[in-house]
């Protein structure tokens, strides 16, 4: 595994290095265009604005996106089962420290992990998947989640966000006052010998100004790709079983619900792409992922054991390609993994109101709603801000005194055994 973080670390830092010289290159032909010997003062403004977001992200950007994604931190009391399994995937990890749990108040089932490194990184989980997923799904997306912060993928995704943001935005202010008429238009008639250099020099801009961030997208897009296939692979590894993970994958791609808080920014982040559920059509080349389909069939294609050599073949069995996924490091070592037995764990779906209702406490939970359980039976739910140290039941009268600094989980409506 060291091979394969250092593979992936040397990725990144190239990723991140060509990505910014598409922006410096581009600041140095818009300032090259508005000042004649303009391109140094572009170069500065564009190494400036690198390092400023390059900085928020480092620093902030994993709190930024829980925070544009409405995902709250919550406790073991919130959902026991989801701790225990990302404490699971911790150990199989071999991490020190176990990441933060978010939940993220949302209906459509979805999940990504965030974070500049391993030390501090976080899995964030909506409340559909906790409602619609059984164990042994929600475990292979975790190990999935689990596996980009292993792999170092989640500083990858942030930084790499980060430049192409940047070089879009930088792109999309130039055009803009192109548009609205600006630039210097005749510095290169007067001081150059004629408009013919300026025009030639406009042209170059306008069209790396549209092209460049259109590559650096692409560059982005096909390294996530690969990261996806390869997280799946580690997840694999992880669970010892596939079948968890397809039925997962399954069923968020076929849930017919939209991700509320879902942008272009963070699209990539999370396990199923989000964007295609708001009727966003993403073809291959633009995807940040490659076809759930193809994913599922992959998976379901790996016979004989769990390791990464065994995803590996499955992979060139569906695709057909010779194609490494799995750096030559990792086969090498020959490693084996036995599939994990089936257990019958799999359980038949809930009646449709019984996992909305579910689906709506895990919400209520993780907003710090308070769960208290009248002496007639009756299961109250009290907000955060419900303000009184006591609370009347509707149905029979009865006043309940609430309990201090406390969530009180009600086990029979949300345990381990039902979700």
């Amino acid at each position: 595994m060291w091979e394969l973080i250092q593979s992936n670390k040397r990725k990144s830092w190239a990723l991140f290095l060509i990505m910014g010289s598409f922006l410096l290159f581009m600041g140095f032909l818009i300032g090259e265009f508005y000042f004649e010997g303009g391109g140094v003062f572009g170069i500065i403004i564009s190494s400036i604005i690198w390092i400023i977001f390059s900085t928020i992200s480092y620093f902030g950007g994993s709190s930024i996106i829980l925070g544009i994604s409405n995902a709250q931190e919550v406790s073991k009391k919130v959902h026991p089962q989801l701790f225990n399994i990302v404490e699971e995937m911790t150990i199989a990890s071999n991490l020190n420290k176990m990441p933060k749990i978010y939940i993220i108040n949302d209906v459509s089932p979805n999940a990504f992990a965030t974070g500049r490194n391993p030390e501090n990184s976080s899995i964030a989980v909506t409340a559909g998947l906790l409602g619609k997923l059984n164990r042994d799904e929600l475990q292979g997306v975790v190990a999935h989640e689990m596996s980009h912060i292993v792999n170092r993928d989640v500083m990858f995704m942030t930084f790499a966000g980060v430049m192409l943001g940047a070089i879009v935005i930088i792109s999309d202010v130039f055009l803009r006052s192109l548009w609205m008429g600006g630039g210097s238009r005749s510095r290169y008639g007067k001081k150059s010998g004629g408009g013919q250099a300026q025009l030639i020099l406009m042209i170059v801009s306008v069209l790396f100004a549209i092209l460049g961030p259109i590559f650096a997208q692409l560059l982005y897009f096909a390294i996530s790709r690969k990261r996806e296939y390869l997280a799946d692979a580690s997840a694999v590894r992880l669970t010892r079983y596939p079948e968890g993970l397809a039925s997962a994958l399954e069923k968020i791609s076929g849930d017919v619900n939209a991700l509320q808080k879902a942008y272009k920014a963070t699209s990539g982040m999370y396990i199923v792409n989000p964007l295609h559920k708001q009727g966003m059509s993403v073809t291959d080349i633009s995807s940040t992922h490659p076809p759930i389909s193809e994913r599922i069939r992959i998976l379901r294609s790996i016979t004989g054991g769990a390791a990464f050599i065994d995803y590996q073949l499955a992979y060139a069995k569906i695709k057909g390609k010779t194609e490494k996924i799995i750096p030559d490091s990792v086969i090498s070592q020959k490693e084996k993994v036995e599939q994990k037995t089936l257990q019958n764990t799999f359980k038949i779906d809930s009646d449709p109101k019984d996992i909305q209702r579910q689906i709506g406490n895990i919400m209520m939970l993780a907003n710090k709603y308070l769960f208290i359980s009248c002496t007639c039976g009756l299961k109250l739910k009290i907000p955060p801000d419900f303000g009184k140290d006591s609370v009347e039941c509707p149905k029979c009268h009865t006043i309940n005194k609430l309990p201090e600094n406390d969530i009180k989980v009600a086990m029979d409506i949300i345990s381990e055994a039902e979700i």
